[in-house]
């Protein structure tokens, strides 16, 4: 109302100025000036008056879970009885429902639906089974909206969340697996949990019982036996009683390699040296062994804890591409001398007394994967009292209030090969942190080690960017240092059961290093690009997971509907009461004398 009140204090106060005691002619003035600022306001013209609602279904995969299509049914049943309009679903896209339409969407996004509602005006009946992956997105639903929740049925059902595994190993070792499983609405009974190298069983553990809604993370040991060459690594979670078994599975692709791509050698192990492995093993993907110093002369490998003699150590870093040496780096003698590969050295600060504050990140080779790091969320670091010199400083450290800085990272060439010297600890508290201290941890040493094994180029021109890939999740590509000047890569990719070739074009633009391409159908992918191979494996959907419901049923929505009340310029009748009301105004002053 408010815009009707401007418009009617306008329109009587100019006619109230041109007309003070002509009362007759000033009333259709103030009529004609009162219904132009109204339309120009877009006044309402009449009461609001409800809208029937329009009603969307859940089409994801989710529905499917129980093992056959009764509660879709009852849901589309449920949605049929709500409106004699046809249906919106909604998941990966908001669309209309076709005759007989399916629950396949590998995701469940409701935002989009939201302000397909706010455009129409209207409030939204929406149906689902309580899984939706933006529950925040529900306050922007029109007033009036409602959600109606069809709850999956108790079921005993555990499905593999997460697999944490390296993306490279060396033939003949032993890898750390870390495997996550989660239960459904009721408790699990005991299982067994096994590990599978391109079909073939590699090691199984018994699973403990896991009781409703839990998850349990379990670290699992095993020895990587098969061919040299790019494989899928699965892990399968078997229980008694399983509804679902489509999630019992997650596979990641593994290069098998037949000699270390890196070694590293700790003759003082701490948590830094833990802390660095990962990121070693994840973010580079490069074949890694590691050796750990646990007594004078006494040497263990990394995973089985085999004990390794000193001899077998000092040549693995000798004929190692890229090197790491952590502790006391004239440990095998001159390092320079007594490797061959690039060569990263990490100095261990035995100053304890003051701390030290990672503060900027020079110019340097790295510095573009530094660029967007907060400082001043990182945690303190002990720094070596001498700092290391090199071609070009990485990372300048500071005292807690003081002017004192100094270089903590450095890097160059020396001898045709690649050396970076790191004299700092205590930074593995950044990824102990979690969150942005975390990714300023990865970026750091990940930026390091991409440096130091530029110098080993991959003969593939790309390669697939992450470890679990999922249906509904875009395909990230990591371009291969060998088409480093290569904007354009083309991938094949052919289905494993199938005879049909595919292809899709890699766009690495402005520098990149990973391009993104669509989501994919579920599947093995065998992979092809100029340089060599690769596989792709492609999970069934999040849908299939079990899950909580994130929602609960009853009224939604508090924003205001657009296009829910009249608007005085859908009215023809305005524009011929203004004409009406200005040409009875002329005449009447042409009748009185007026101009």
């Amino acid at each position: 109302m408010l815009s009707w009140l401007i418009a009617l204090v306008f329109g009587a106060g100019i006619a109230a100025w041109l007309y003070p005691k002509r009362w007759l002619l000033g009333a259709l003035r103030a009529v004609a000036i009162a219904l132009g600022v109204a339309l120009l306001l877009d006044a309402p013209a009449g009461p609001r008056h409800p809208l029937p609602p329009l009603v969307a279904l859940d089409a994801s995969e989710s529905w499917t879970r129980d093992g056959d299509s009764a509660l879709w049914r009852e849901a589309r049943r449920e949605a049929n009885a709500l409106t004699p309009d046809s249906v919106l679903l909604f998941g990966d896209s908001v669309r209309r429902a076709p005759r007989t339409p399916a629950a396949a969407d590998v995701s469940t996004r409701a935002r989009a639906l939201a302000e397909r509602a706010l455009g129409a005006g209207r409030p939204l009946d929406l149906i689902t089974d309580g899984e939706l992956d933006d529950p925040a997105a529900l306050p922007g639903f029109p007033a009036g909206s409602r959600i109606v929740v069809l709850p999956h049925p108790a079921a005993r059902d555990v499905g593999i969340v997460a697999l944490d595994a390296p993306r490279a190993a060396v033939s003949g070792d032993t890898v750390e697996l870390r495997v996550t499983v989660r239960a459904d609405s009721l408790a699990t009974p005991s299982g067994e949990l096994r590990i599978l190298l391109g079909g073939r069983v590699l090691t199984s553990v018994p699973l403990d019982s896991i009781p409703e809604r839990a998850e349990r993370s379990v670290t699992v040991r095993a020895p990587i036996a098969g061919p040299v060459g790019p494989s899928v690594l699965d892990a399968v979670v078997s229980v008694s009683g399983d509804r679902e078994p489509r999630n019992d599975t997650l596979g990641v692709a593994v290069d098998v390699a037949r000699a270390a791509g890196a070694v590293l050698a700790s003759t003082s192990p701490d948590f830094d040296a833990r802390f660095v492995l990962p990121v070693l093993r994840g973010a580079v993907a490069l074949p890694t062994r590691a050796y750990y110093r646990v007594a004078p002369g006494q040497w263990r490998q990394d995973g089985s804890l085999a004990p390794v003699d000193e001899r077998t150590v000092k040549g693995a870093m000798h004929d190692a591409p890229l090197a790491i040496l952590h502790g006391d780096t004239s440990y095998f003698g001159p390092p320079r001398t007594a490797m061959t590969g690039s060569l990263a050295l990490i100095v261990p600060s035995g100053d304890t007394t003051g701390e030290w504050y990672a503060v900027d990140a020079p110019p340097s080779p790295i510095a573009g994967a530094l660029a967007g790091i907060v400082w001043d969320s990182l945690a303190p670091i002990s720094v070596s009292p001498r700092a290391p010199t090199g071609e070009w400083d990485a990372l300048t450290v500071a005292r807690a209030r003081q002017y004192d800085r100094r270089s903590a990272v450095a890097g160059g060439s020396a001898g045709g090969r690649r050396v970076v010297v790191v004299s700092a600890s205590g930074l593995w508290r950044w990824q102990f942190r979690g969150g942005a201290s975390a990714d300023a941890f990865v970026a750091l040493w990940g930026s390091i080690f991409d440096w130091l094994s530029a110098e080993r180029p991959d003969p593939r021109a790309a390669m697939p960017a992450e470890g679990v890939v999922r249906a509904g999740d875009p395909v990230r590509w990591r371009r291969g240092t060998s088409a480093a000047k290569d904007s354009l890569v083309r991938v094949v990719l052919r289905r494993r059961g199938t005879a049909r070739d595919d292809s899709v074009t890699l766009r690495f633009g402005g520098g990149a290093t990973v391009a993104q391409t669509d989501p994919m159908a579920p599947g093995v992918y065998d992979v092809r690009v100029t340089g060599g191979a690769a596989v792709l494996v492609v999970n069934p959907s999040r849908e299939l997971l079990p899950r909580a419901s994130t929602v609960k049923a009853g009224a939604v929505g508090g924003a205001t509907a657009f296009g829910d009340q009249p608007r005085l310029r859908d009215r023809w009748w305005s524009y011929v009461l203004l004409i009406v009301a200005l040409c009875a105004e002329w005449l009447l002053r042409r009748k009185r004398g007026l101009r």
